[in-house]
Parts: C-alpha cells; sequence; structure tokens
C-alpha cells in the first residue's frame, strides 16, 4: 500500500480474477519456455497471486469503490483477516489430505491456480450463482493456498519434507 495505497478497491471482482490469471498465465509460460525476458521470475508472480486473492476477497466484501481511498490499517486489518482465513481453511485441508502438497510439483500448483480461474470466470459469468459448487470467495482461497505452496516448494527446493 505504501506504493499504490488502496487503488485496487476500484477493480471489480471480476478485473482481480483477470489480473490474477495474467499472473497465473506468465508463470506457465515461464514453466513451459524455460526462460523470461522480464527480470522478474515466478515467484514474484505467486506472491502477486496472493495479494490479488486477498484484495478480491475484500472486495467481495466490501464491493467496488468510486472513490478507492480507504484507511490504510481498516486495508492491512481486512486484508490480514482474509489471508488467516485462507491459513485456517488450509490448516484444515492439509489435515483431510494429509499433506499431500509437500508431493506435488510447481506447475500442478500453477495448473491448479489456472483451473480454480476458470471456474471463477464462470460462476462470475453466471453472475455468482453456483448450483452445488463451491462460490468464488473458496476459489480465492484455495488459489492463495496453492500460491504459497509453490512458494514454500521454490524456498526450499531440495528440503527432503517438500519431496
Amino acid at each position: 500500500m505504501r506504493d499504490y495505497g488502496t487503488a485496487w478497491r476500484i477493480l471489480r471482482p471480476s478485473s482481480m480474477t483477470d489480473q490474477i490469471f495474467i499472473k497465473a498465465q506468465r508463470i506457465r509460460s515461464i514453466e513451459t519456455k524455460g526462460i523470461s525476458k522480464v527480470d522478474e521470475g515466478v515467484r514474484s508472480e505467486f506472491i502477486g497471486i496472493v495479494n490479488y486473492c486477498a484484495m478480491a476477497l475484500v472486495q467481495l466484501e466490501l464491493q467496488p469503490a468510486d472513490q478507492p481511498e480507504m484507511d490504510a490499517d481498516v486495508a492491512l486489518k481486512m486484508y490480514l483477516d482474509k489471508i488467516y482465513g485462507s491459513k485456517a481453511l488450509m490448516e484444515d485441508k492439509n489435515h483431510d489430505y494429509d499433506e499431500a502438497w509437500r508431493k506435488m510439483r510447481v506447475s500442478s500448483f500453477t495448473d491448479l491456480i489456472l483451473m480454480k480461474l476458470h471456474r471463477t470466470k464462470q460462476i462470475e459469468d453466471n453472475q455468482g450463482k453456483t448450483i452445488i459448487s463451491e462460490g468464488i470467495d473458496a476459489n480465492y482461497m484455495d488459489m492463495i493456498n496453492y500460491a504459497i505452496f509453490a512458494l514454500i516448494k521454490l524456498e526450499f527446493p531440495n528440503d527432503e519434507e517438500n519431496a
């Protein structure tokens, strides 16, 4: 927020979804091509996915603002609430799935994020209505967690726990 303030408050959730898509698509492109022409690797893009997903969760709650100014402390508290809520979901799922993420590849997290983005776009195109599937918020939370798992795998590639 020091660089951009709360300018993101003007974005509709669907625009947030598209921003996340751009980041995930760039990660997949770099993974596929094995090279990046811009001097930023996939790590910064996964961090961006975490941030945009948390901001999108705030936008779902508050709705976009015509005037994006928001008290920095309020924005930070809401952002952290969304991150901690996602972490609690991760811990519950991690228990049920027996930490399967540790044996996954980073590229699989990229693909899962892209799949969640396609699901999210379909729900958005259907005005948020679902019959039996999770809502947009659950997809954003899952994307946060997939991106965090990818960041852990990138940071500790040779960790036996992550193999």
